[in-house]
C-alpha cells in the first residue's frame, strides 16, 4: 500500500524546533528533520515498549549492533563485526566525543567547507584549531557543483604548525548534497594515513540517496583505511526519528574504540532503552518498503525544486542533490544588485514569511546562500517557493 508522504500533519504546539520557534503565519523549511511520519514498525515497536510499562536502564545489546552490522553488509558489501559497534547519542555526540579523543589544545581538525553548522563550532566549543579544505564551487549556468581542491586539501595538513590529528568528513556532504566518489574518497583517506591523522566520517544522510546515485563509506575501501577511521551512522534522517537521539560509531581499530568507549563514559553519554528499540525496528530492513518510496519522492520534490527556480528564479543559483532532502541556493546575483541583505534567510524570513538556514552558518564560502529543506509535502514546497518568488518580485 503506497505511503501517503502528501499529508499535511500538524506538528505545530508538539514543541517542535522546527515548527514552534515560530509564528503561525511562518512556513518553517530550515532544520532538518521531515514532516512525514515514521515507518509503521517504528511506531509499533515504540507502542509494544510502551505497552511493558517498565522504563529502567537498558543497553545495546548485542542483537542491535549485530543489526547495524547485517546494515553495512546488506547496503554497502562491507563487513564488520558487532564488537566494532559503539551506541552513541547521535552523531553530533559522536564527532564531538572523536575530537575530545584525538585532540588536545593547540592540536587541529580539518574539515571541507561550507560544512554542517556544528562542524565549524567544534573551535569555539572545545578550543581546537578549525583547517580548512574550502571545496571549489563550479557554476555552470544556474547549476552548481562542488569539487575538490587537492592543492589546498594536501597543503592543510598540519597548517600553522598545528598538528591535524583529525579530517572531519561529512559524506553525503550536507548542505551541498555531494555523495564523494571512491578515487576522492581513497586519495583522501590515503593523504591521512600518510599524515597521522585519524578519520571521523559523517554518514548520517548515507540512505537517502536520490535517483541512482550511490553511498561508498570511506571506511569500506580498504583494511588500512578501515583501521584509521570512525565511522558515524545512524536511523535518525533516514527514518525520522531525529529527537531520539541515537547512532552508532563503527571502528575496527581495538585501540581507538577503547579509548573512543573510556571518551563517552567521561562525558556520560547515555543513550535512551526507546531510542535502542527505534533503531532496532529501522534497520532490521522491516522499514525498507518505506524508504523506497520516500527516496522516491524526495527525488521528486528535488526535481520541483529545481525545475521551479529554472522556470521562475533563474538568476538563483542552485546544486542539484545527490543525496539528503536539502537544497542550497546561492543569492549572490541578489544580494550584489541590493534586492535583498546579506542574509537571504533574514530577507526571506520578513518578506517571505518562510524559514531558511542563513548559508554563512555552514563557514567558509557559504556567504550569501541560504539551505532549504524540502522534506515536506509537495504542497508546502510549492507554497514555499512560491513565498520565495513572490517576495523578490515586491518592490
Amino acid at each position: 500500500m503506497p505511503i501517503n508522504f502528501d499529508e499535511i500533519i500538524e506538528r505545530r504546539g508538539t514543541d517542535s524546533v522546527k515548527w514552534d520557534l515560530f509564528s503561525t503565519d511562518i512556513l518553517p523549511m530550515w532544520v532538518a528533520d521531515m514532516d512525514f511520519k515514521v515507518p509503521e514498525p517504528i511506531t509499533k515497536a515504540l507502542h509494544k515498549a510502551v505497552d511493558h510499562s517498565v522504563f529502567g536502564y537498558t543497553m545495546d545489546s548485542k542483537a542491535l549492533r549485530q543489526t547495524v552490522v547485517d546494515r553495512m553488509k546488506k547496503l554497502y558489501d562491507w563487513d564488520i563485526d558487532e564488537s566494532w559497534v559503539v551506541a552513541t547519542t547521535g552523531l553530533v555526540s559522536g564527532f564531538f566525543a572523536a575530537s575530545n579523543m584525538l585532540c588536545k589544545p593547540g592540536d587541529g581538525y580539518l574539515i571541507q567547507t561550507p560544512v554542517y553548522m556544528p562542524f565549524n563550532q567544534i573551535q569555539d566549543a572545545l578550543g581546537f584549531i578549525r583547517q580548512e579544505n574550502p571545496l571549489t564551487p563550479i557554476v555552470d549556468g544556474n547549476k552548481l557543483r562542488y569539487e575538490m581542491d587537492w592543492d589546498n586539501f594536501n597543503a592543510a595538513f598540519h597548517r600553522d604548525g598545528h598538528p591535524t590529528k583529525m579530517f572531519l568528513l561529512c559524506n553525503p556532504h550536507n548542505p551541498i548534497g555531494k555523495c564523494f566518489n571512491r578515487e576522492d574518497l581513497k586519495r583522501m583517506a590515503e593523504k591521512c594515513v600518510e599524515e597521522g591523522s585519524v578519520i571521523v566520517s559523517d554518514e548520517i544522510h548515507s540512505e537517502l540517496l536520490l535517483g541512482e546515485n550511490k553511498h561508498i563509506p570511506i571506511a569500506s575501501i580498504a583494511k588500512e583505511i578501515e583501521k584509521n577511521c570512525i565511522t558515524l551512522v545512524s536511523p535518525s534522517k533516514t527514518f525520522n526519528i531525529a529527537g531520539l537521539f541515537c547512532g552508532f560509531a563503527i571502528i575496527s581499530d581495538e585501540e581507538l574504540r577503547k579509548s573512543f568507549r573510556k571518551t563517552l563514559d567521561k562525558m556520560t553519554l547515555h543513550v535512551s532503552g526507546l531510542s535502542f528499540v527505534a533503531a532496532q525496528a529501522a534497520f532490521s530492513g522491516d522499514c525498507d518498503p518505506w524508504l523506497g518510496e520516500l527516496k522516491a519522492y524526495l527525488t521528486h520534490n528535488r526535481d520541483i525544486l529545481v525545475n521551479y527556480i529554472d522556470t521562475n528564479l533563474p538568476s538563483v543559483i542552485t546544486t542539484i542533490p545527490e543525496a539528503t532532502y536539502l537544497g542550497w541556493l546561492s543569492f549572490e546575483d541578489q544580494v550584489a544588485k541590493g534586492m535583498i541583505g546579506s542574509d537571504p534567510s533574514d530577507f526571506f524570513l520578513k518578506r517571505a514569511k518562510v524559514v531558511l538556514n542563513n548559508g554563512a552558518a555552514f563557514g567558509t564560502g557559504g556567504e550569501k546562500f541560504a539551505r532549504i529543506n524540502f522534506g515536506c509535502p509537495t504542497s508546502l514546497l510549492n507554497e514555499g517557493l512560491g513565498r520565495i518568488k513572490n517576495s523578490l518580485l515586491k518592490d
